[in-house]
């Protein structure tokens, strides 16, 4: 398993009976983790400590409670370059809070990558589908790379670019496109533009504009295999993260070697990603992400 432990500003305080206790800076969230199907004992005073606790409903969705919680607050995450990012946080919509912090062991591990070609005297290229709020985008940017940042939410881009001058890199070179991920690869790939790294995080299920149906595993190999081409002829990377249960690292592992080993060599590894749990030796599950590298 790729384990984010480099975090110092956010930690799983513990996991237990279908939720997670996390401190998210100075403030603890309560959040539902469909994952988390073991019950341990709780220590009663830790998990009455929450700042904001979102409580899901049997009907669907469900509503935060909040004690103490200011409507928006920042942490940071210092890559292994020792750049500094920073994002705004919020909690909004079906418990989310506009990062997930798991993706950082995956940004360490592109912006060495990244930083190993900009000292080469070269501007990498960059694009990051289902971009939402940016912290692929800002890692990118911040280890040298031009980035192009896409997803179809207006909010997520904008929320995306606040974090970006929040983190020093306002004047960064990424553009920012609101736009249907799809179809902005099937004109790029037209318009013959080409990119080193690819970064893709596509939603297990969505509607587009003219109220399309997106299944993941119905479209994500021909999403994968349609994004590949746009690969430069000295590509670097492609990632594609995944928290749809069905899409297990084999399976992605399996689709990044159709899809691009075999056409182009490199090499592919897959694997869970995951957080560690404060005072034990154990780590909380948090999807699975796909890495494909050019050399």
């Amino acid at each position: 398993m790729w384990i984010a432990d480099r975090w110092k500003a956010y930690t799983v305080l513990d996991a237990s009976g279908g939720e997670k206790l996390e401190r998210w800076g100075e403030y603890t969230l309560r959040r539902p983790d469909p994952q988390v199907i073991w019950k341990t004992e709780e220590n009663e005073r830790l998990w009455r400590s929450w700042n904001g606790w979102y409580h899901r409903s049997d009907r669907g969705g469900g509503s935060w409670e909040f004690r103490n919680l200011p409507e928006e607050w920042s942490i940071d995450y210092s890559l292994p370059s020792k750049k500094k990012l920073t994002f705004r946080l919020k909690p909004f919509q079906f418990k989310h809070t506009g990062l997930f912090p798991e993706q950082a062991v995956n940004w360490d591990w592109f912006s060495g990558l990244l930083e190993e070609r900009a000292a080469e005297g070269k501007k990498p290229k960059v694009l990051n589908l289902f971009a939402y709020t940016g912290g692929a985008t800002l890692a990118a940017a911040a280890s040298g790379a031009a980035v192009t940042h896409v997803d179809a939410a207006k909010g997520m881009v904008q929320w995306a670019r606040e974090n970006a001058a929040v983190s020093g890199l306002e004047e960064a070179p990424v553009r920012w496109l609101v736009d249907d991920c799809l179809k902005f690869v099937e004109r790029e790939i037209r318009r013959g533009n080409r990119y080193d790294g690819i970064i893709m995080d596509p939603p297990s299920y969505g509607r587009g504009p003219k109220g399309e149906i997106w299944k993941l595993e119905e479209n994500v190999f021909h999403l994968i295999s349609r994004t590949a081409e746009l690969l430069s002829g000295e590509p670097l990377f492609f990632l594609i993260n995944s928290y749809t249960t069905g899409l297990q690292p084999a399976v992605l592992t399996y689709m990044l070697k159709l899809a691009i080993e075999q056409r182009r060599g490199g090499v592919t590894a897959s694997s869970e990603i995951g957080l560690p749990v404060k005072g034990t030796d154990l780590v909380l599950p948090c999807g699975a992400s796909g890495r494909w590298t050019g050399k």
